[in-house]
């Protein structure tokens, strides 16, 4: 697969350290040129009409692709691994690509709501996902979007929650490894100078 001849309009609709940031993190992973919108949830401007009407859930992320709406986390990393085949974000094969999709489904159905149960339920949680990490790099053989989901979730578990040091140690190391990376650093620049409106 190539790349296509011409690159789609994106705006990104994000709120500042919210599951937006995963978006955010994989637009600049493809290289992608793209406008930011910031969302105040204290101003509610993702309950306002206009928004309301790309996304009706007044969910973020939204990402606008020559003026078509695509919404939910998974979707939109999904899209741009495939719309930008030379990122590598996911696997050339069936298969990868369906363990890419197995994890991005455990991360949004078990890890993202565990962090609203308080610390020790979300903890039992995210145990999980660390077992799992055990041995390894990355979520896959190679570094993809299931990566920058897992790191997004745990970025904010462990922001908020605080879990004892060393709980958590391979999920930690990842963490670490994901800082380390440019398009991530760049989000957490441009997020942070933004402000964050984070609920507890």
């Amino acid at each position: 697969m190539t790349e296509p001849a011409i690159t789609p309009s994106m705006t990104l609709y994000i709120a500042p350290g919210s599951s937006s940031m995963a978006a955010h993190i994989a637009l600049y992973e493809v290289g992608a040129t793209f406008e930011v919108r910031p969302l105040s949830f204290h101003r509610r401007e993702n309950r306002a009409h206009e928004y309301v009407a790309l996304n009706p859930e007044g969910k973020v992320p939204t990402l606008v692709i020559d003026g078509r709406p695509l919404t939910e986390v998974a979707a939109i990393l999904f899209y741009l691994a495939r719309q930008f085949p030379k990122s590598k974000l996911l696997p050339d094969n069936a298969e990868g690509q369906a363990q890419a999709v197995s994890w991005m489904s455990f991360a949004a159905a078990t890890l993202h709501p565990a962090r609203r149960l308080g610390l020790e339920r979300a903890a039992a949680v995210y145990a999980i996902a660390d077992r799992r990490m055990t041995g390894r790099k990355w979520v896959l053989p190679g570094y993809s979007i299931a990566d920058i989901h897992l790191f997004r979730l745990f970025w904010r578990f462990n922001a908020s929650l605080r879990p004892p040091p060393g709980a958590f140690p391979n999920l930690s190391a990842h963490h670490d490894r994901m800082l380390d990376r440019p398009a991530v650093q760049r989000t957490i620049e441009a997020e942070a100078a933004i402000g964050y409106e984070l609920p507890a």
